[in-house]
């Protein structure tokens, strides 16, 4: 191994090499895309190799900013393919039985990858030819479920980003890969993670750093919501749970004093790996929480359910979650409530992002010269 690639860096220099703010790379790192360890007195540390395996050819720019995934297919179809996608976690499944309302939802934020069922779509080769001379959607793949077929009339405008799947077990790893991105980019957890981390943990940190709503002063919107949980659901406690790569910050809380805990102690952690309900009817027995400083020590935790709230992007930022001190189940209709409460939380966020984002571009404007 040459000299060069045992130099060790700083985060202050993994930034410099990358082009990217300290905030950033200090993201990265912590979300397992650059592999690191941290020193006897807590800091964090890279080889240089590791860094500039990013930048030929793979530029940080094209790390996928979106986790959405639309698929759309005839009725019958429909179903398999998204039971085939819930074995792909990064991504944030939008289902849709027609073109046409997909293409009116995907809106001005571009998905990851566009999931198409050839065979059950009379208009698919209409469809496929709007989604590639569209300019919006320049970096969302097009993944096509079934045979091959001829491409050479949308190939111009969509070259590179049309591949076909046509075993649908392979459908899962198609849609990770255009979630994630290329593999170099993703180093996977690091060894020995005291909690398990999504696949997309980089980008999932970077989601949460560009919503800016950690350490934010308490809301109405969201305080009415985790009230609402406690209360339909019969439970002392409801949270707001956002993830940082340390800390489980809590945007909202009812019935709990703390602001916040060490990320290690996150029942979300769990959570944020799946796009539905997870519910731990005992803790205590549970072997992922039986050993948990809230379950073993004050408070004495027995009982968690979450739901994973995202944003407009459909990056997972944390959950709704209720706990109780004893034990207990929630029927169907209960996850249900939790559910429908945790899409709320989830639209609040979106609106929030999107009032930003219009603030921001309206201070543009002003700024301009007349």
């Amino acid at each position: 191994m040459d000299t060069a690639d045992k130099d060790i860096l700083t985060t202050t220099d993994v930034a410099k090499i990358l082009g990217v703010s300290v905030r950033t790379a200090q993201l990265l790192i912590e979300g397992g895309s650059i592999p690191s360890w941290k020193t006897p007195g807590g800091h964090r540390r890279v080889y240089r190799s590791a860094v500039l395996a990013l930048v030929p050819g793979q530029a940080l720019s094209t790390l996928p900013v979106s986790a959405r995934m639309i698929v759309i297919a005839g009725p019958d179809a429909l179903p398999k393919l998204t039971a085939r996608l819930a074995n792909a976690p990064s991504c944030f499944v939008d289902a849709y039985p027609e073109p046409f309302s997909a293409l009116l939802n995907i809106g001005g934020r571009s998905p990851a990858a566009v999931v198409i069922d050839v065979a059950s779509l009379p208009m698919a080769s209409d469809l496929l030819r709007a989604l590639a001379s569209d300019s919006a959607l320049s970096q969302t793949a097009i993944l096509l479920v079934g045979p091959k077929v001829e491409t050479s009339a949308f190939a111009g405008p969509a070259k590179g980003r049309v591949s076909f799947v046509e075993d649908l077990d392979a459908l899962a790893e198609a849609a990770e890969t255009a979630v994630r991105g290329p593999a170099v980019i993703h180093a996977g957890p690091e060894a020995g993670s005291l909690f398990p981390l999504p696949g997309n943990e980089a980008q999932r940190l970077l989601a949460l750093e560009r919503s800016g709503l950690v350490d934010t002063p308490p809301e109405d919107a969201f305080d009415r919501l985790t009230w609402l949980a406690a209360q339909t659901l019969g439970m002392p406690i409801s949270l707001i749970t956002l993830l940082t790569p340390t800390r489980q910050w809590f945007k909202s809380r009812h019935g709990l004093d703390m602001a916040d805990t060490p990320r290690s102690w996150a029942f979300c952690n769990h959570t944020i790996l799946q796009q539905r309900c997870m519910v731990s009817e005992d803790l205590s027995a549970d072997p992922r929480f039986s050993d948990n400083p809230a379950v073993v020590d004050a408070p004495h935790f027995r009982f968690y359910a979450g739901c994973p709230i995202v944003d407009p992007d459909g990056f997972t930022l944390g959950s709704l979650c209720v706990i109780d001190t004893q034990p207990r189940s929630l029927n169907d209709t209960e996850q249900a409530i939790l559910t429908n409460l945790a899409s709320l939380v989830s639209d609040e966020i979106k609106l929030r992002v999107t009032d930003g984002r219009l603030k921001r571009a309206m201070d543009a404007l002003d700024r301009k010269p007349r």
